[in-house]
């Protein structure tokens, strides 16, 4: 099959990844093959080629935002037939019996191994993934819209289910990116309040018409105390800011995998209760209540198509901000 592959982590400008012929993987025990129909671009994909996260295996085929058709079901698999839509998430695999599994937090479980990083994922022809941590997609959306409901979407609903909002709460999103774009949507299908802090005006006007109570930039005098708020750029600076929005009782997600130095230095930031959370991962409920999410209440989200030999110009053009949306790279036709 033809896969791009991660041999040596360098600046994606040097363009890393190289297009293969490898050996088809094939489904063994409990395992069920997909033919990769499109794959999303995620910017964890950049931070693993470009060295920023340590590389795990080598070789490595990037790509964590799977959607396919099953075309080989191995044995003992029951949750799949031939021929069924699937999609696979950054979660790859986890125990199911160490103490973070049994509470429901399998994304926190030392055994826990992550597509694209411990496990080749979607940018090839073919994957190969434990049926349990495969996910049923709808028969009627188009693959390109499904794919980024693999991370971003599923991603941002586990942000907003960290804030412990429900209807009625004044919701804060510093940033307004894809991930951000979802968690407006989802927000106000739970009938919550979204108040938008960015600097790009492109992102200000999205995020009014997505129906935003409130949108502006990091001097302007938030309105309301809010109740919750997530943090998407890495930028540690913004947690203090972000804290002095929130209401006693709130609760500030962080959203990225890595992020600048924080300083709080002073207490009455975090008086009154207001607590500090890091979101670490997904778990497979988070992206079956999105995607049954997303499809009853049809959230959309701008995306850019790009041919499967461009997946390494895709990448560039995430790395840049470059893109309206996410990049999803097209694998078959």
């Amino acid at each position: 099959m033809k896969a791009w592959i991660l041999e040596r982590q360098a600046p994606i400008e040097e363009r890393p990844l190289k297009m293969m012929e490898v050996p088809e993987p094939h489904a063994g025990e409990g395992q069920v093959r997909i033919k990769v129909i499109a794959c999303g671009v995620c910017r964890t994909d950049v931070h693993v080629a470009e060295g920023d996260l340590p590389l795990h295996k080598s070789p490595l085929i990037l790509g964590h935002e799977i959607v396919g058709v099953v075309d080989e079901v191995g044995p003992g698999v029951t949750k799949f037939s031939m021929g069924q839509r699937a999609g696979v998430t950054w979660l790859n695999y986890a125990c199911g019996e160490c103490k973070f599994c049994k509470m429901g937090k399998e994304n926190l479980c030392p055994e826990a191994r992550f597509t694209g990083w411990d496990a080749d994922g979607g940018f090839a022809e073919f994957t190969v993934v434990d049926a349990r941590f495969a996910h049923h997609l709808p028969e009627h959306r188009s693959f390109e819209e499904m794919a980024p409901w693999m991370c971003p979407g599923t991603a941002g609903y586990r942000a907003l289910r960290l804030t412990e909002l429900g209807k009625g709460g004044r919701l804060g999103l510093y940033g307004f990116g894809p991930t951000a774009t979802y968690v407006l949507q989802i927000a106000h299908a739970k009938g919550m309040q979204v108040y938008v802090v960015t600097r790009s005006e492109k992102n200000k006007a999205a995020a009014r018409e997505l129906g935003a109570e409130w949108v502006g930039g990091y001097d302007d005098e938030m309105p309301v105390k809010l109740d919750g708020s997530i943090i998407f750029p890495p930028v540690g600076d913004l947690v203090p800011f972000a804290l002095s929005q929130l209401d006693s009782n709130g609760r500030l997600v962080l959203g990225p995998v890595t992020m600048t130095p924080i300083v709080i230095d002073d207490f009455n930031l975090v008086w009154q209760e207001r607590s500090i959370i890091s979101l670490a991962h997904v778990t497979r409920r988070d992206a079956e209540e999105f995607i049954a999410i997303a499809d009853e209440h049809d959230i959309k989200l701008n995306i850019e198509v790009f041919p499967f030999e461009e997946t390494q110009e895709a990448m560039i053009r995430v790395k840049h901000g470059q893109i309206k949306g996410n990049a999803v790279i097209r694998v078959a036709v």
